[in-house]
């Protein structure tokens, strides 16, 4: 059993920034593939961006390329989302999610383990 824990939400401007932490329990991040997916109200859950097991692929959905940006520290185990230049388009609860499958998973139902996310508020 993994254990998923985000952190790193709130209420910022547009145009600001925030950093999202997940930090999974268990094995070596090395072990997992990883995502992060969010859900406005009223939504579905839509794929934000994600890093392979190797940490030596990573994707973004087209709506946050250029503007988010992953990263993780192997020794704390936690992933990192870095976000700049956010919009009030990016309102949404984030989730991070861990998989044990190898290569990149784009859709919720290839992940395995899932935290019970962090609420991003962009206000206009």
């Amino acid at each position: 059993q993994v254990q998923v824990v985000e952190s790193g939400g709130g209420l910022v401007q547009a145009g600001g920034s925030l950093r999202l932490s997940c930090a999974a329990s268990g094995r070596a991040l090395s072990a997992y593939g990883m995502g992060w997916f969010r859900q406005a109200p009223g939504k579905e859950r839509e794929f934000v961006a994600a890093i392979s097991r190797s940490g030596g692929s990573t994707v973004y959905a087209d709506s946050v390329k250029g503007r988010f940006t992953l990263s993780r520290d192997i020794a704390k185990n936690t992933l990192y989302l870095q976000m700049s230049s956010l919009k009030p388009e990016d309102t949404a609860v984030y989730h991070c999610a861990v998989r044990r499958g190898p290569g990149i998973a784009y859709s919720p139902g290839h992940y395995d383990y899932w935290g019970q996310g962090t609420q991003v508020t962009v206000s206009s």
